[in-house]
């Protein structure tokens, strides 16, 4: 299956929109981007045929994979000056980069892209900033089975914030973090169908425009995913992942088991 890369946007709560910046998927956790860690998730399942969706920062995507080093995260062995590669990250990879604007919403990102998806009844999608262990296999085939049009993972809200129960008359009746409440926030993570693109308006958005009308006619399916998930909306974040990597805690990077 092809999957779609959504990696063109400011990344404004990550306070990146200046000139010149390098953009969010491409901010380093260990010495890879976090573009890299989500590519190398679908490609340990098998899925290796990508179509990014550039916008802003496009230069430091196309640069990176034009000049890429394999030497980077790979083995090798240096003999007489050349350069004998032990094992490769990309040489399997096929990456269509397309530029879909610099102000486009995700929804109009990816009814840019849809020339490139011809023929693919089912394909995947993602934010490309946010890394998780989730079983593909299994949101696959747990989607292939049912009649929806689209399917996005969910997962608990994040957080160490707690709801507090209020009476009227003010008193507390009830503690519980938000990440033990009952509710679910989208996890980035889709497996789409052709029809996604009957609910996309032009400059809508995927998950306010299309995926609402799915849920209305229910034909939206949500895969609950209580495992590891790490979004990276703020510099904090980003850096508490490349810590995390220092110190080879990096649950997200199944390849490396």
């Amino acid at each position: 299956m092809k999957v779609v890369l959504f990696c063109g946007g400011y990344g404004t709560r990550m306070r990146i929109g200046v000139p010149g910046e390098v953009p969010k998927p491409m901010q380093l956790v260990g010495p890879r981007p976090l573009l890299w860690h989500v590519m190398r998730y679908y490609a340990h399942f098998g899925h290796t045929d990508f179509v990014l969706c550039l916008g802003y920062g496009a230069q430091h995507i196309t640069e990176f994979f034009l000049n890429y080093q394999e030497t980077v995260s790979n083995d090798f062995v240096l003999r007489k000056g050349e350069v004998e590669m032990l094992s490769q990250d990309t040489s399997d990879w096929s990456i269509s980069f397309v530029q879909t604007g610099i102000q486009s919403p995700i929804g109009e990102r990816l009814r840019r892209v849809r020339p490139y998806l011809e023929g693919e009844e089912i394909f995947l999608a993602n934010y490309a900033d946010v890394l998780t262990d989730a079983p593909l296999p299994e949101i696959i085939d747990t989607f292939t089975g049912m009649d929806a049009g689209a399917s996005m993972m969910v997962v608990p809200p994040p957080g160490t914030f707690h709801c507090i129960d209020i009476t009227d008359d003010g008193l507390a009746r009830d503690i519980v973090p938000v990440s033990e409440m009952p509710i679910w926030v989208n996890g980035g993570y889709f497996v789409l169908r052709q029809e996604i693109f009957d609910h996309l308006p032009e400059n809508g958005d995927l998950v306010g425009d299309a995926c609402v009308e799915l849920s209305k006619r229910g034909r939206l399916m949500a895969y609950r995913h209580r495992g590891y998930w790490r979004p990276t909306d703020t510099v904090n974040q980003r850096i508490e992942l490349d810590e995390a990597y220092s110190r080879g805690d990096r649950p997200w990077a199944l390849w490396e088991t």
